[in-house]
């Protein structure tokens, strides 16, 4: 085995031992020792290697070593590092497969049926709390002209109007102080280049502006126009929160009835799934340092639907979740929920292979 320098300067057999140790404290919630990792890891080297590689990987900020041990657990950003690097696609095996089908074969054909069938399944065979938000119809709104307003100093007002008809009023508060004239010509740079695009085109056609105002505005406009975009995600079916509650820490606990009361912060994260392919699963760990509201949490969430007909299914629970089980199995699901839609509205969907093993 070579040591040849991996992603983000790691070497292979830095990867491995990283890998290696977040497999046994899935397994094991225990810091983990240099033998324990040595065994774990099936690595032909010394303990005093395998001690010099964990004291590199502890600076590098992907492990660290709690006070009152001397092994090592992993960090937010090692697992992050782990789902992005490390975590090798592994298809749902067949016999979940097999028993998932005849689950959904026994519930009635009616939607609220398969989200409750779909929640519980996610519940039972990830063990972590299992949601589903409601399927609503998707519409990207499109720009039409913006005007931007100085009021007083580094108060500006942008008025915002969509081909809907639709129009969105915000205050931006720049960086310093900024003549109406030169607003003017910002708007005006953005109206010829914008009309009839979406926030994703915004942000692309943007990127050519060389003035660094009219970049800016427009990249706040495409926000903005993302933000309309607000699908208002509610969550119609949940399940295992009982289950993960004695997995998690207090706070975890309570970031996760909260979540599940009340979709708290979910909002953002389906509405960028909006434009992905079906059965699409997002990752996030800890909150990305993005959302406060899963800081301690570990979420896997599917895109389900047909055409513009969408909504999110998913799993929630500790950061060492199963994360190769949870995401086969919620973007399984979120297919198979797909398919269904597409037959009760006779819209085309992927479809999923009855051989998959």
């Amino acid at each position: 085995m070579t040591d040849a320098l991996m992603p983000d300067n790691l070497t292979e057999r830095q990867q491995r031992l990283l890998a290696s140790l977040i497999w046994e404290y899935i397994g094991n919630p225990e810091p983990v020792s240099s033998s324990r990792l040595q065994t774990a890891s099936g690595l032909q080297v010394s303990s005093a290697t395998i001690r010099n590689e964990m004291v590199v990987l502890e600076d590098k900020g992907l492990i660290r070593s709690p006070h009152t041990s001397s092994g090592r657990v992993p960090t937010e950003t090692g697992y992050r590092y782990f789902v992005k690097y490390l975590l090798e696609h592994v298809e749902l095996p067949q016999p979940p497969v097999d028993l998932i089908r005849a689950q959904f074969k026994e519930t009635p054909a009616e939607i609220d049926a398969w989200m409750q069938t779909a929640t519980v399944i996610l519940a039972q065979e990830t063990q972590s709390a299992a949601l589903v938000t409601d399927p609503r119809i998707w519409t990207e709104h499109r720009f039409k002209h913006l005007q931007l307003i100085g009021i007083q100093g580094r108060l500006v007002l942008m008025v915002l109007v969509l081909t809907s008809g639709h129009v969105h009023q915000q205050m931006l508060v720049m960086a310093e102080p900024v003549h109406q004239e030169a607003l003017s010509k910002a708007s005006e740079a953005i109206n010829r280049i914008a009309l009839d695009k979406t926030a994703a085109e915004i942000y692309e056609v943007c990127r050519h502006l060389t003035s660094t105002l009219s970049h800016e505005i427009g990249e706040l406009t495409a926000d903005a126009l993302q933000q309309m975009n607000n699908l208002g995600s509610k969550i119609r079916f949940q399940a295992g929160l009982s289950d993960v509650l004695a997995h998690l820490e207090d706070e975890g606990a309570k970031q996760a009835v909260r979540v599940l009361e009340g979709g708290a912060g979910l909002d953002e994260i389906v509405n960028q799934m909006a434009d992905k392919q079906v059965g699409t699963v997002q990752v996030i760990v800890a909150g990305e340092g993005r959302w406060e509201e899963f800081s301690h949490l570990s979420m896997v969430l599917g895109r389900y639907g047909t055409g513009r007909l969408m909504g999110a299914i998913g799993v929630l629970g500790p950061t060492r979740m199963r994360y190769g089980k949870a995401i086969s199995t919620v973007g399984y699901v979120a297919e198979l929920i797909s398919n269904l839609l597409s037959e009760a509205h006779g819209i085309e969907a992927p479809e999923v292979d009855e051989d998959d093993s």
